[in-house]
């Protein structure tokens, strides 16, 4: 479900995630650490992550939906 390499501790530091939910596959989703308002550190995201960020940022409307913020919920 999560495009981020963050450990888990990391994840639950962070209060809110950025979703960009697949438009082509129900279960795919990429989740990125942000604040409140949606904003993402993209200095503290690893190369992958930060690539997968931007990946899921172009093609809005084409493959992904427009993100939501959400909060964290660990399972």
């Amino acid at each position: 479900m999560n495009a981020s390499t963050m450990t888990r501790t990391e994840h639950a530091q962070a209060s809110f995630e950025l979703r960009y939910s697949s438009l082509l596959q129900q279960d795919r989703v990429f989740a990125f650490p942000c604040d409140e308002a949606g904003h993402v550190d993209i200095d503290a995201l690893d190369a992958r992550t930060r690539l997968d960020y931007f990946y899921a940022r172009t093609v809005i409307g084409r493959e992904f939906a427009r993100p939501v913020v959400a909060p964290v919920t660990l399972h």
